[in-house]
C-alpha cells in the first residue's frame, strides 16, 4: 500500500502518494451515506410498486367500466325488443 499523506486542513481526508487518490478516512461519515443511499433506494422501490398497484387498479377499473357498458348495452337491447 502506498503511503498516505495528510490533507492540509482537512482531518478526515488523506492522499495516497503512489496514484494521488484523495480518500476520506472517517468510516461514520460512509457508513451514513451508505444507509442515506440506501433509504432513497428504498423509497425508489416503494414508489415503483405503488406506481405498479396504481397501474393494475387502473387497468381493473377499465375492465370493470368495459363490463358495466356491455351489460347496459345488453340491457337496453332486450328492452328495446319487447
Amino acid at each position: 500500500m502506498a503511503k498516505l499523506l495528510q490533507i492540509e486542513g482537512e482531518e478526515d481526508w488523506v492522499k495516497d502518494a503512489g496514484s494521488h487518490a484523495i480518500i476520506n478516512n472517517n468510516t461514520n461519515a460512509y457508513d451514513i451515506a451508505n444507509k442515506r443511499a440506501e433509504e432513497a433506494q428504498r423509497k425508489r422501490d416503494e414508489m415503483r410498486e405503488t406506481a405498479r398497484e396504481i397501474n393494475t387498479l387502473k387497468s381493473e377499473m377499465h375492465e370493470i367500466k368495459a363490463m358495466l357498458q356491455q351489460l347496459v348495452k345488453e340491457n337496453q337491447d332486450g328492452n328495446s325488443i319487447s
